[in-house]
């Protein structure tokens, strides 16, 4: 619960800084060299899209166990560090990494990798924590052993 109040003020902040920063964040988007044009409007849009939602889940209902918001945060914590690490690796020098859009601007960094990959680590620990639930079409057989020990406790009394 913790995790998700936390994550859930991390994500806001970052999609309130986005929204504030709209006209900025395809420019910011296309400097990782991945996109351009109305892909990077798009893929602004998405962003901020997914983190307003998850935060707002995240804030609203801490002890969910959905996995609607942990998908839309692993999305966005996938995105953001596939982002910064293909940037990164090729060496492009990036001013801003535009996680707060223009506001809390921070150069590309191998700090902002740390931090990427802390938003993973997160993640995995999200997953961990929603129910699993069985597959649908399988159907489980009782064994043997299990009808002798129903007929067991039924003889006993």
């Amino acid at each position: 619960m913790i995790l998700r109040i936390g994550l859930g003020v991390v994500l806001a902040a970052m999609a309130l800084g986005q929204l504030a920063s709209f006209d900025a964040m395809p420019g910011i988007l296309t400097s990782y060299g991945l996109t351009a044009g109305t892909v990077s409007t798009a893929l602004a849009v998405a962003l901020i899209g997914a983190e307003a939602v998850t935060a707002v889940w995240f804030l609203a209902r801490p002890r969910s166990r959905s996995a609607a918001p942990v998908w839309l945060y692993t999305a966005v914590a996938v995105v953001w560090a596939a982002l910064a690490a293909q940037a990164f690796a090729r060496g492009l020098v990036l001013d801003n990494c535009g996680c707060f859009g223009t506001y809390a601007a921070q150069p590309l960094r191998w700090y902002v990798l740390v931090e990427d990959a802390l938003m993973l680590l997160y993640a995995w620990l999200l997953w961990r924590a929603v129910p699993r639930r069985p597959r649908r079409g399988r159907t489980t057989v009782p064994t043997a052993g299990a009808f002798e020990v129903s007929r067991t406790q039924q003889e006993n009394h």
